[in-house]
């Protein structure tokens, strides 16, 4: 059976085909290599569609006229319905036919049998084509909503935050090092250095920034390790012992302080600068030792005053510190070209004692050396120019050297103005300048003193001593250290006046010195009705009350100068950096007693160190001197101790200096007499000496001290 090829009038079926002839005339059959001629419309008979994959074609024999027996078709997929005009052509078209032209009526007669349907698996239609306008309608609102969002915080970042950022940044890369104010020095009244102020460093690392350490080309390890390496010989410190101290979290560990400019050096060398650093400090030094070393104080690690002198003046040592603001880089290292701001450290000012060292460091020796001999508890030796208030020394025994921090022994201050005591026999002084300012009395003026009085008010009062009724003068009852004679010669004296003295004098007020820790004492009630019947008369001989070693001092000097009372000070002046000395203002004096008075109370004290007076021990050869003993109570934890003393005046004739010694609880002997006035005559000696004090001119007047 020849095989048909499908002609050119034949149309291909959506499954690729041939549909059937137009019409039922049959064409003769073509050979297979012949390409058939175009149809005029007729019908002919077509050749049936090969199979693929090389299936061999079945000739299908189509006659007009002739309908063929329709054969059942196999199911199939089901398939999405469709219109039934639609579904009727696709049938046509699969079995081979077209309707014609004039429409389906009628057609069915020409037509020939259809071929035999075979069974085919329907495809599926392909899925309908997406929008691609809507997904780029998406993605142009993101993106502007993402624009807005980014132009929001911009706004925000660049105007609203900006400038809090901007100086939090700034802030972070900007270092402020302070540069530390030369504490002024402290010299003596010739410009002896007692403290002074030399450049140390403290070195400290900064554990964070030396993880990030490599030495490998230093030929150490990395890290902690690696600078420890470096610092160990110049620090003097166990490298491994210096490592541990380099790790952690911290940005400030201190290494060492108190670093000598040589070693600061050594490290600038080693260009750690990044990871170790090196700040200008300052040490407090103390070139003299112990000399006035109880007096001058210390300072603490930020050089700051802390007791004596140091604390009292250190609003002038202290300066004030300056600054250098720089902006740096991430290692640590600063910036050249960035901005930055320096103030310059305001130098502290020197001060200038009224002490001397020279007398400082005799009146400590010899009150050092009494305590030995005497076996006293402790010392206080004072100096002081009577003109002018200024002390001249001020001593106590064990005096500590302020280099020497290992105790708080230096914390201590000076007992001169710390501890307090009864006067004692001191404050007799007192009463008869009252009495002869008062003209209840002259220095001529006779008593007759038993060893026991008692007074109207009927208390009792006793001498320090047993002794048979004494026919003394009113200068006899001072230089005997009379207290039943005192008794009698104070009785004149008004309650009101003998208070009145009492303040005048300086009891009961600070000294001026200005020294930390000072006690004003303690006076009797400020109304004298509240005074009992024994402090009425105890006040008259030096109890009743207590002092310090200054306020009583200052009794003497209020005496020798006339009567007039000068505030004691240690403070002489001031010296700016450019060399500007500012001289200390001094207050005018202000009048006790006359100047007559004063006068006739130094000559009745000058009968106490002649013979018959109970300071004889007190002398110095050349000149004339003037004083009183005392043997004042104190109280302890148990009971009663004595404090032993001496003050006086010399030259007598000429008053320049007072001089005073204090031992308390000596063991030898609890009289100022004694033990005192030894020491008085030694300093008094060297001072008058050492101040070029021409020596006094032979008097030969003197007071009748009996009758």
């Amino acid at each position: 059976m020849t095989r048909q090829t499908p002609g050119p009038d034949r149309q291909r079926t959506p499954s690729g085909r041939a549909a059937g002839p137009r019409s039922a005339q049959p064409r003769a059959a073509q050979p297979r290599s012949a390409q058939p001629a175009r149809g005029d419309g007729k019908s002919r008979q077509g050749a049936a569609p090969q199979r693929k994959q090389g299936a061999t074609a079945q000739p299908q024999k189509a006659r007009a006229g002739q309908a063929r027996p329709k054969k059942a078709q196999p199911k199939t997929q089901p398939k999405k319905t469709q219109p039934k005009k639609t579904q009727a052509r696709a049938t046509s078209t699969r079995l081979g036919f077209q309707a014609p032209e004039g429409g389906r009526k009628g057609a069915g007669q020409n037509r020939p049998a259809p071929a035999p349907a075979r069974s085919r698996v329907a495809r599926p239609l392909p899925p309908r084509p997406g929008r691609p306008e809507i997904r780029q309608r998406w993605l142009v609102g993101i993106a502007a909503v993402v624009v807005v969002i980014f132009l929001v915080r911009l706004f925000h970042v660049q105007l609203i935050e900006g400038p809090s950022l901007a100086a939090e940044a700034e802030a972070a890369r900007t270092a402020t090092a302070v540069t530390p104010a030369h504490r002024g020095d402290i010299t003596d009244a010739n410009g002896v250095v007692l403290a002074t102020s030399v450049d140390r460093y403290t070195v400290i690392g900064d554990p964070v920034a030396i993880k990030d350490f490599r030495g490998s080309s230093r030929g150490v390890e990395d890290g902690a390790l690696g600078i420890a390496q470096q610092l160990s010989p110049i620090l003097d410190i166990p490298k491994n012992e210096l490592a541990a101290k380099l790790v952690g979290e911290s940005r400030y560990k201190v290494l060492a302080k108190n670093v000598v400019p040589e070693v600061q050096r050594a490290i600038a060398d080693l260009e750690i600068r990044a990871y170790v650093r090196t700040d200008l400090t300052s040490r407090r030094t103390y070139p003299s030792g112990t000399v006035a070393g109880s007096l001058v104080g210390f300072v603490d690690d930020e050089q700051t005053g802390q007791g004596g002198i140091e604390k009292a003046y250190d609003d002038l040592l202290a300066g004030t510190a300056g600054s250098d603001t720089y902006e740096r880089s991430l290692d640590g290292l600063r910036i050249p070209a960035a901005g930055q701001e320096s103030v310059p450290a305001v130098p502290g000012k020197d001060v200038q004692l009224t002490l001397v060292h020279d007398i400082q460091w005799k009146a400590q020796d010899a009150i050092d050396e009494a305590k030995r001999s005497s076996g006293a508890e402790y010392g206080m030796a004072i100096v002081q120019d009577v003109r002018t208030g200024e002390i001249v020394a001020l001593a106590d025994s064990g005096a500590v050297n302020p280099n020497d921090r290992s105790t708080s022994a230096v914390a201590g201050g000076s007992r001169a103005v710390k501890d307090v005591f009864d006067p004692g026999s001191t404050g007799k002084v007192i009463t008869m300048a009252a009495a002869l300012e008062g003209g209840y009395w002259t220095p001529n003026s006779r008593f007759t003193v038993p060893d026991r009085y008692t007074a109207p008010n009927g208390q009792t009062f006793r001498d320090s001593h047993d002794h048979p009724v004494q026919r003394l003068t009113l200068t006899g009852v001072l230089a005997q250290s009379s207290n039943t004679g005192t008794v009698q010669a104070g009785e004149k004296i008004p309650l009101e006046e003998r208070q009145e003295y009492l303040e005048k004098f300086g009891f009961g007020q600070p000294t001026g010195l200005g020294l930390p820790g000072e006690s004003v004492g303690l006076m009797p009630p400020d109304d004298v009705a509240d005074w009992d019947g024994r402090t009425q008369y105890a006040v008259l001989f030096g109890q009743g009350l207590s002092v310090n070693a200054m306020q009583a001092t200052s009794v003497f000097s209020t005496v020798a100068n006339g009567g007039v009372r000068m505030k004691p000070t240690l403070f002489a002046g001031s010296m700016s950096p450019d060399g500007t000395v500012t001289p200390a203002e001094r207050e005018p004096g202000e009048r006790v007693v006359s100047e007559e008075t004063a006068d006739t109370v130094v000559e009745m004290m000058e009968a106490v160190t002649e013979d018959g007076g109970t300071g004889t021990n007190a002398n110095v050869p050349g000149y004339r001197v003037a004083g009183k003993t005392g043997t004042a109570q104190m109280p302890t934890g148990s009971g009663w101790t004595y404090m032993a003393s001496f003050i006086g005046v010399a030259p007598a004739d000429d008053p320049r200096y007072t001089v005073a010694v204090f031992l308390k609880s000596p063991k030898s002997s609890i009289f100022g007499g004694d033990v005192a006035a030894p020491v008085f005559s030694d300093v008094m000696g060297f001072t008058l000496q050492k101040m070029d004090v021409p020596p006094s001119e032979r008097d030969t007047r003197r007071l009748k001290t009996e009758w």
